[in-house]
């Protein structure tokens, strides 16, 4: 049997957790600011990195859903990407960070270095889809969260406000 794939990836429950930790301490101002004319608020910015858990490791890689996901529809319904009219407050952000980062942890503890090799397709859906492997998939929602934390934290840091801090 192959070892699970948590090792490769062991600092992202902390990683969350510091995210988590910074996002409870924002205001309804804080999350509203949006770093350039081209960005999102914060609060989507936030809110689209916890659906696109949902959407990458669920709805593509066939990982079970969480109860209590607030992204039912996270292929088309994610914040930033499709909705920057329902806001979300500093509470449900870390809900959502929460509930999300329970399938990345259902991902962690249940995938195997062996299944990463695995394709991973869906021919119903048209256009330019192409199969992915479970590995591209896992490292994709693991680097687009890093990057997401960079983003709030470049905006913080103009703002002067504490970061995530990701080193420990």
């Amino acid at each position: 049997m192959s070892a699970t794939i948590r090792g490769a990836y062991s600092n992202w429950p902390r990683y969350n957790s510091e995210l988590v930790k910074v996002v409870a301490t924002l205001d309804d101002t804080t999350l509203a600011v949006q770093p350039a004319a081209d960005r999102w608020p914060l609060w989507a910015t936030i809110g689209h990195a916890a659906c696109q858990r949902v959407f990458w490791l669920c709805d593509v890689a066939g990982a079970p859903r969480v109860e209590g996901t607030p992204f039912p529809d996270a292929g088309n319904n994610c914040p930033g990407d499709d909705d920057l009219e329902h806001v979300l407050r500093a509470r449900q952000l870390v809900d959502a960070l929460n509930s999300t980062f329970s399938v990345v942890e259902t991902c962690l503890d249940s995938w195997t270095l062996d299944s990463l090799a695995e394709e991973i397709g869906h021919p119903e859906w048209s256009g330019d889809w192409h199969p992915y492997t479970r590995g591209s998939v896992i490292q994709r929602v693991f680097a687009h969260d890093i990057s997401h934390i960079a983003e709030l934290n470049e905006a913080l840091g103009r703002l002067g406000l504490i970061q995530v801090d990701l080193w420990d």
